[in-house]
C-alpha cells in the first residue's frame, strides 16, 4: 500500500512492545516499598485529571457492590492490626509491674497473647478476603476496557492506522490497559487500608497522649517538604529517561526487524554505536533520577528519628512523673512506626495513580478517536443479492488531507467480466482507488456503485464480502496452512480447501512439508517461501469465489514457470468476473478489456493495449521504455 501517506507520529515515550509498565510488588501496611517508592516510576501527568479519573470510575460503577465489600474488610484488617500495638504494651506495662511489685501474672499475659493471635488470624483472614475481591473486580472491569478498545480499532477507518507507529498503537492497548489493571489490583487497596490505618492510628495515639501525638505531627510538615522537593527534581529526570527508554525501544525493535539488511550492507557498527548512544543518555538520565529519589529513604528516616527521639525523652519523663504508663510508650513508638508508613505509602500511590490516569487518558483518546462513517442499518441498508460485477466511479474527488485533493475527477465504468488493469508510476494513485472501492477510505464528492447501487447504502461487512484480494505484500497470520486458506470462506470444507489449494499450483509443495496441511506458520510465515506464501494467499481468493477480484502484482514473488501456471488458473478464476489488477509489469497484462493509466491521482488514458500503443502517449511511453529495459537485461 504504497500510495497511502506515512505522515506517521512518533510513539509517546515509552511506548511500544517490550517495555510493559513498571511491576510493583505487594506494600501492605508495615510491608516494603519504601518511601516514596514510586518516585523509581515515570509519572506522566494527565492533561484532564478529573475527568479522565471520572470516565474510569464510570468502568467500577458496575462492580460498586464488591467495592463495598473491599472497603468494609479493609477496615476490618487494619483495625485489628491498629489494636495490636496497644495490647502489646498492656503485656509490657503487666510484665514491668509485676517486676517492680514482686509478681508477675502470667494468666493476664496468656490472656493477651491468646487475643493477639486471634486478632492477627482475623486480620489475616480478612486481608485475604479483600484481596480476592479486589481481583475480580480489577478483572472485570479491565475486561470490559479491554472489549471497548478491541470493539473501538474495528471500528476506526484506515487512516487512523496509517498515521500512527504499531508501537503507538500497542502502547495504548497493552501496555497503558495493563497499567490500569496493575493499579486497580494493587495500589486502590493500598490506598484504602493506608487512608484507615492513618485514621485510626491517630485515634490510638490520642487516646494514649495528645501530647505525644501534637509532638510527632509537628515532624508532618517537614517530611512534606522533603517529598516535594525531591519529586519535583527528579521529574524532569524521569521523562529524560522515559523518553531515552522509548528510543531505545524503537531502536532495538527497528534493528531486529531488519536484522538481514543491516548485515547484507554491513551496517553492524553503525547499528551498535547507534545504540550505545542512546544507552549512554538512558544511563545518564537513570543514575540521576535514581540518585535523587534514593536520596528519599535516609532523609525520612532522619525526620522519623528524630520524632523517636523527641516521643522517647518525652515519654521517660512523662513515665517518671506517673503520667503514661511504660506500655503505652511501646505502643506509641509502635504507632508512631504505623504513622510514617501510611503516609509513605500514600505519596506512593498519588504518583503510581497520576501515571494510571496518564493511561487512562491514552486509552480514552483512543477511544474517542473519530470513527467510520455510521453505516445504514435495518431497512436502509441496501443488499446486492446475486452480484455481478459492474463497477462505475462517477465524478469521484478524493484527498488524504482537506487542502491536498489527490483525485480531482474519476469517471470510470466497468462492465461485468472485464479485466481492468491499473498502471502508473509510484504515487500516481493505484492503491488509493482499490481503497476507495473497498471503502477504507470515504469520497469527498461523487459517488461509486456496483451493479447500479451506491456502496456508500451498502454496509462494510456486505460490500467487502463481494471482494476477493491478492496482494503483493502477503499476508499470513499464526495457524495452520489448512485455516490460512479457509480464512477465504466460512465453513469452508476439506475438499473445498484443497480444490482451491489445486487451482492455485500450492497442493504440490504442501504436501512436500512435514505436516502437509497442518503445517504450523509461524509469526511472520518465514519458514516458508515468499513465493509459497503468494500462492496461499492466491487460494485463498480462490476460495472466497467473489465477484471482483483484485490483484496487486499477485504473481511477483513466484519463479516464471509457476507464474505461466497460476496465469492460467487465475485467468479461469477471473472467467465471468470483474477484476481490477495493479500491474507493474506491464507485459503481463495486454489481454485486459480496459488499462487505466494514472498519474498524479487521474486517469489520464484509458483503453485496450493496441488502442493506447496506437495513441503513442504515456502508456506508450511507459510500455517502450519498461519493454527496452527488459530487452536489454537479457542481452
Amino acid at each position: 500500500m504504497s500510495e497511502r501517506p506515512h505522515d506517521k507520529t512518533p510513539s509517546k515515550p515509552g511506548g511500544g512492545p517490550g517495555f510493559g509498565p513498571p511491576g510493583r510488588g505487594p506494600m501492605g501496611p508495615g510491608g516494603g516499598g519504601g518511601p516514596m517508592g514510586a518516585l523509581g516510576m515515570p509519572v506522566q501527568k494527565a492533561k484532564d485529571f478529573k475527568g479522565t479519573l471520572r470516565r474510569l470510575l464510570a468502568y467500577l460503577r458496575p462492580q460498586r457492590k464488591k467495592l463495598i465489600v473491599v472497603v468494609v474488610m479493609a477496615m476490618l484488617s487494619t483495625v485489628f492490626s491498629i489494636v495490636s500495638p496497644k495490647l502489646m504494651g498492656n503485656a509490657t506495662t503487666e510484665i514491668f509491674e509485676g517486676i517492680m511489685g514482686g509478681g508477675v501474672d502470667f494468666d493476664a499475659i496468656m490472656r493477651i497473647i491468646l487475643i493477639l493471635l486471634g486478632l492477627y488470624v482475623l486480620s489475616s483472614l480478612f486481608a485475604y478476603v479483600q484481596q480476592y475481591v479486589m481481583a475480580g473486580v480489577a478483572q472485570k472491569t479491565v475486561y470490559g476496557l479491554r472489549n471497548d478498545v478491541n470493539a473501538k480499532l474495528a471500528r476506526l477507518p484506515l487512516a487512523f492506522f496509517d498515521s500512527r507507529t504499531h508501537g503507538e498503537i500497542l502502547s495504548r492497548t497493552v501496555n497503558d490497559v495493563d497499567n490500569i489493571s496493575n493499579t486497580l489490583q494493587q495500589s486502590l487497596t493500598q490506598l484504602i487500608t493506608s487512608v484507615v490505618t492513618l485514621i485510626g492510628v491517630i485515634i490510638m495515639m490520642l487516646t494514649i497522649s495528645p501530647l505525644l501525638t501534637v509532638i510527632l505531627l509537628l515532624t508532618l510538615p517537614l517530611s512534606f517538604f522533603v517529598i516535594k522537593a525531591i519529586a519535583s527534581r527528579s521529574q524532569g529526570y524521569f521523562k529524560s529517561q522515559q523518553a531515552q527508554l522509548g528510543k531505545l525501544n524503537g531502536h532495538v525493535e527497528e534493528m531486529y526487524t531488519g536484522h538481514k539488511i543491516i548485515k547484507a550492507f554491513g551496517h553492524e557498527r553503525k547499528s551498535v554505536a547507534t545504540f550505545d548512544d542512546i544507552n549512554d543518555g538512558l544511563y545518564h538520565s537513570g543514575r540521576k533520577a535514581q540518585f535523587i529519589s534514593g536520596i528519599m529513604m535516609p532523609l525520612m528516616s532522619f525526620i522519623n528519628n528524630i520524632g523517636y527521639v523527641l516521643i522517647s525523652v518525652v515519654g521517660g519523663i512523662l513515665v517518671t512523673r506517673q503520667a503514661i504508663k511504660i506500655g503505652d510508650i511501646q505502643a506509641f513508638i509502635q504507632y508512631a512506626r504505623q504513622f510514617s508508613q501510611p503516609l509513605t505509602q500514600t505519596a506512593n500511590i498519588a504518583n503510581i495513580i497520576q501515571s494510571t490516569i496518564a493511561s487512562a487518558e491514552r486509552v480514552f483518546e483512543l477511544l474517542d478517536e473519530q470513527e467510520e462513517s455510521v453505516e445504514p442499518i435495518g431497512k436502509e441498508a441496501a443488499v446486492i443479492a446475486s452480484p455481478k460485477g459492474n463497477v462505475r466511479f462517477e465524478h469521484v474527488k478524493f484527498g488524504y488531507k482537506e487542502d491536498a485533493v489527490l483525485i480531482g475527477d474519476m469517471n470510470i465504468d466497468v462492465k461485468q467480466g472485464q479485466m481492468v488493469a491499473i498502471v502508473g508510476p509510484t504515487g500516481a494513485g493505484k492503491t488509493t482507488l482499490v481503497n476507495l472501492l473497498l471503502r477504507f477510505y470515504e469520497i469527498r464528492d461523487g459517488s461509486i456503485t456496483i451493479d447500479g447501487v451506491n456502496i456508500a447504502k451498502l454496509r462494510r461487512g456486505d460490500l467487502r464480502t463481494l471482494f476477493g484480494m491478492v496482494l503483493q505484500d502477503t499476508w499470513l497470520f499464526n495457524g495452520t496452512i489448512r485455516d490460512n486458506i479457509a480464512y477465504g470462506r466460512e465453513g469452508a470444507t476439506e475438499a473445498q480447501i484443497i480444490e482451491a489449494a489445486q487451482a492455485a499450483h500450492a497442493d504440490h509443495f504442501i504436501r512436500t512439508l512435514p505436516d502437509g496441511y497442518d503445517t504450523i506458520l509461524n509469526e511472520e510465515a518465514s519458514n516458508i517461501s515468499q513465493g509459497q506464501k503468494q500462492l496461499l494467499t492466491i487460494a485463498r481468493a480462490i476460495l472466497a469465489d467473489p465477484a471482483i477480484l483484485i490483484l496487486d502484482e499477485a504473481t511477483s514473488s513466484v519463479d516464471t514457470r509457476t507464474e505461466a501456471q497460476i496465469q492460467k488458473a487465475m485467468g479461469r478464476l477471473m472467467e465471468g468476473r470483474t477484476s481490477f489488477v495493479i500491474a507493474h509489469r506491464l507485459s503481463t497484462i495486454k489481454d485486459a478489456d480496459m488499462i487505466l493509466v494514472m498519474n498524479h491521482g487521474d486517469v489520464i488514458e484509458k483503453g485496450s493495449h493496441e488502442v493506447l500503443l496506437e495513441k503513442g502517449g504515456f502508456y506508450a511511453d511507459l510500455y517502450n521504455s519498461q519493454f527496452s529495459d527488459e530487452s536489454g537485461s537479457v542481452a
